[in-house]
């Protein structure tokens, strides 16, 4: 038997490993795992989580960077054939590269690195035809974030794009206690469940997310002084004008339907974002 995990949580890689049971346990009956099923999981560790999802029937797909605990893995789960270990740096590795074909799609499982969550959530929104489900630990302020909901002070740019492509849902919070070492913040487990079309029409999503982030830029800016520089001060205000918004809102006023208005009537005018 292997034994325990002796190295400590390196700072440098945001690591807090969850070792509550419960926790663990809540975690596998959300993501719904079938026997067999393939399941990606960023950031192992020691593979807490990793073994209660295969005790679940789940081939685990685990990306780890930490090459210590790469060593670690490696050894506790030699003789286990429903382990895969990638050893790389999870926002490098192609996640829809990972598919084996047909219409079986992975579920992503994973207590990730805190310092790498804003660009992970990024990249599954990216990526999203990799995943049938997706179940997140996040630092509680961030979920909260990403589960307002467009149209709320809390929302962002990641929000808008992630309403736009999931269902979202805040699962239930989770202490700092339950973390080896604890972090500085609790958490969040929320549910990430793909659409099967969009829920606003977008043409170019390239630039509906470049738009997003001047929008979102300055918090304090107004629509009309955030997106000056995407047309003529003209043909912005009749883009404005053309669906009825104020251009002296703020980004995180709109609603998805609003922003999908503005970006479309943008780009009939020629706008660029570059």
């Amino acid at each position: 038997m292997t034994e325990p995990y002796r190295g400590r949580a390196k700072k440098r890689f945001g690591q807090h490993f969850l070792k509550d049971r419960v926790i663990l346990g809540r975690i596998i009956e959300l993501a719904g795992i079938h026997p067999g099923e393939r399941v990606l999981e960023v950031g192992p560790g020691p593979g807490y989580l990793t073994l209660e999802l295969m005790r679940a029937g789940a081939d685990v797909l685990a990306i780890e960077f930490d090459r210590d605990i790469c060593a670690y893995l490696r050894e506790r789960f030699m003789e286990t054939e429903n382990f895969e270990l990638i050893e790389s740096d999870a926002m490098k590795v192609d996640f829809t590269g990972l598919l084996n074909g047909g219409d079986e799609r992975l579920k992503l499982v994973s207590n990730p690195p805190y310092n790498i969550t804003g660009p992970l959530v990024a990249k599954i929104i990216r990526e999203r035809a990799a995943f049938s489900r997706v179940v997140l630990m996040l630092q509680k302020e961030v979920a909260r974030r990403l589960t307002a909901g467009p149209g709320t002070r809390a929302s962002g740019a990641l929000t808008v794009m992630l309403w736009l492509y999931f269902d979202v849902r805040a699962a239930f919070s989770v202490s700092a206690g339950s973390f080896t070492p604890p972090p500085d913040v609790d958490s969040t487990v929320v549910v990430l469940d793909p659409l099967e079309a969009p829920r606003v029409h977008v043409s170019n999503e390239d630039f509906f997310r470049a738009l997003l982030r001047k929008a979102f830029s300055a918090r304090r800016k107004t629509l009309s002084n955030a997106l000056k520089t995407t047309l003529s001060r003209e043909d912005l205000e009749a883009a404005f004008n053309e669906v009825d918004i104020d251009p002296k809102r703020r980004g995180e006023t709109l609603s998805l339907k609003e922003f999908s208005a503005l970006a479309e009537a943008i780009l009939r005018r020629g706008g660029s974002l570059g």
